[in-house]
């Protein structure tokens, strides 16, 4: 309950920032539990991605952001979960599986870091290790605006088709690094095809 009012608020909060757009929602699982992808640019960007999800989606963020005891909370309440960057943190990815074999939704930024000129970076590993341990299926998300994000900008939250696990290649019983590599590109040549498409 909680969830939904505060996404709520959220939607209204960004709506009033930014000019919204949502395409391509037919995509969008209803009854399933899926790895839900997207590019990263802003801050904003975990609420723009459920701007077409009703489903609640639950988030691997920064461990720095909970050490307000007040945000801590608030971030916890909204499904969030601390993670150390670069430090091989077991127990966030351990977390991670564990949503999507409940069959929740994990929302990650495949990046790992924001892309300060908007041109997708490099992905890391965690989006298709997770991919090739649960057999999560995966939807990618494109987040398109302009050069700057700013008062009243045009902002396009562009769903595409869902991918399949069966399609990311991986072979059963296996944690091939070249299978995750290939798997990951896969996932990142789906969302450069949604931005190519840009503001509409």
């Amino acid at each position: 309950m909680f969830y939904k009012f505060a996404r709520w608020c959220c939607m209204v909060y960004i709506r009033i920032l930014y000019k919204i757009k949502v395409e391509g929602q037919e995509h969008v699982p209803k009854n399933q539990g899926y790895m839900l992808i997207a590019n990263h640019r802003t801050n904003f960007d975990p609420l723009f991605v459920v701007a077409g999800v009703y489903a609640q989606v639950f988030y691997m963020a920064k461990v720095e952001l909970f050490q307000k005891k007040w945000r801590g909370a608030l971030l916890r309440a909204l499904g969030a979960f601390p993670v150390e960057r670069g430090k091989g943190d077991t127990g966030a990815l351990d977390w991670a599986m564990e949503v999507l074999r409940k069959g929740n939704v994990l929302g990650m930024f495949p990046e790992g870091h924001r892309s300060k000129d908007g041109q997708l970076l490099r992905p890391k590993s965690g989006a298709s290790m997770i991919a090739m341990q649960t057999g999560a299926d995966v939807l990618p998300c494109a987040i398109c605006f302009g050069e700057r994000l700013k008062f009243r900008t045009p902002v396009t939250i562009r769903y595409g088709e869902l991918i399949k696990n069966s399609q990311l290649g991986f072979t059963p019983g296996t944690n091939s690094p070249r299978e995750i590599k290939e798997a990951s590109k896969l996932m990142m040549d789906r969302l450069s095809e949604l931005l190519e498409k840009g503001v509409s």
